[in-house]
């Protein structure tokens, strides 16, 4: 993941040797200063310790979750995207993972979304991409498809309008909204169309080529999109996957769409590239799909080469009852972690600072953290957990005049 060295001064960097978000011993004068109140905790929290994953390595377990900007258009990646993610990468998080990327223009979620569809896409993301590695930094991309949740406006208009439903003006495809049945999310979204055996393949299709794309991109990790209530999450949940072929009924015909997707991706990523699956370990909902069915699932993932369940719930379901609080999808996580013998877990959902965070990773609740909101809040996550928590971390050379300390001197 080394930056490729270049004589052209308009692409000079300064080489972070190590990286920022490294954990390393600070020196006496360094406590002196008062950046350290002394040598780091030994033994070295889980939460930064590296964690190796087929070819690569995350400097720490705090990664940034997928989350849609919103800020594209025809699925071209812009200067936004390129602000966004590296200024995480810049403050030190181990891993970073590119928001919900369509395989095919329908697949979508809103006609702001990014997309991976056409070779077009590639040279913008591998900017991104290359910048992002000069931080060290372990880079994913997450491939969707939004299913009968698709065509729908972008976030900043929530609440503007009655409906989700976007516009032929806007750049709507309301004729291509399609999911495993022809039901409808609510009412202020498109009712889907079913999808035929010959479309399944297409999308299907789609998902590897959109995977070979993103590792000429450079991307180190492909992560599926099966949450949310987004296409292959829909044929999981028999709340919305009512089809009589194989693709639906049992539980064998509804993990069909995306075991079989997986087996694909896998076969065209290289051998050292991590694959990521993103579930909704549950729907909150009786009579959808529950922690069990992603265990058995998981299951039969790991023989299919995926390296890590990234543990979310809910989004299929109008009716989902959710009990938020902090940390409330850890024990997803770690059922998964525990009864999948050589499936690696992530946990998400509001682990907000550096003592939740590492309190799940040191209990072996899980094998990362995924953080998103509190990311957007605070892309110095990282920088202030290790604060937080008494660990002396590299920061960004540019930074370091910034850097926390726990006591103010002017020796």
């Amino acid at each position: 993941m080394s930056p490729v060295k270049t004589s052209d001064p308009t692409n000079f960097y300064q080489d972070q040797n190590p990286a920022p978000g490294t954990a390393i011993e600070p020196t006496e004068l360094e406590i002196a200063q008062g950046f350290a109140n002394g040598k780091n905790p030994d033994p070295l929290p889980k939460l930064f310790q590296p964690l190796k994953i087929r070819g690569y390595t995350a400097k720490n377990r705090i990664w940034v979750s997928p989350m849609c900007m919103y800020s594209a258009k025809d699925g071209f990646s812009t200067n936004f995207h390129m602000s966004h993610y590296s200024q995480f990468a810049m403050r030190g998080a181990g891993l970073v993972m590119v928001e919900a990327t369509g395989v095919l223009p329908e697949g979508r979620i809103s006609p702001n979304c990014l997309g991976l569809w056409k070779d077009e896409h590639i040279d913008g993301l591998r900017n991104i991409v290359s910048h992002m590695h000069e931080y060290g930094t372990v880079v994913g991309i997450q491939l969707g498809h939004g299913g009968r949740k698709g065509s729908t406006i972008p976030l900043q208009l929530y609440g503007t309008r009655d409906s989700l439903r976007s516009t032929l003006e806007e750049g709507a495809w309301p004729d291509k909204v399609y999911g495993p049945s022809a039901i409808a999310y609510d009412e202020s979204h498109y009712t889907p169309k079913e999808m035929t055996l010959e479309q399944i393949k297409i999308v299907q299709q789609a998902f590897v080529d959109a995977a070979v794309r993103a590792d000429k991109a450079g991307f180190d990790v492909v992560e599926l999109h099966s949450a949310h209530g987004y296409l292959l999450f829909e044929f999981l949940s028999p709340l919305s996957n009512k089809r009589t072929d194989e693709y639906g009924g049992s539980f064998e015909n509804r993990t069909r769409m995306l075991i079989e997707v997986a087996r694909g991706v896998r076969k065209v990523l290289p051998e050292n590239k991590p694959l990521f699956v993103r579930i909704s370990s549950t729907d909150w909902v009786e009579g959808g799909w529950e922690i069990e069915d992603t265990i058995r699932l998981a299951k039969i993932l790991v023989n299919e080469g995926v390296d890590l369940f990234d543990c979310s719930s809910a989004g299929n379901d109008p009716r989902q009852k959710i009990p938020l609080a902090p940390g409330y999808q850890v024990q997803f996580a770690t059922k998964v972690k525990n009864k999948v013998p050589g499936m690696l877990s992530g946990a998400v959902g509001l682990i907000t600072n550096g003592k939740i965070a590492s309190e799940v990773i040191e209990s072996d609740k899980a094998d990362a953290i995924f953080v998103a909101r509190e990311f957007l809040r605070n892309p110095s996550f990282v920088l202030s957990s290790a604060h937080e928590l008494g660990v002396n971390i590299k920061w960004p050379n540019q930074y370091e005049r910034g850097r926390l300390k726990t006591k103010y001197s002017f020796v």
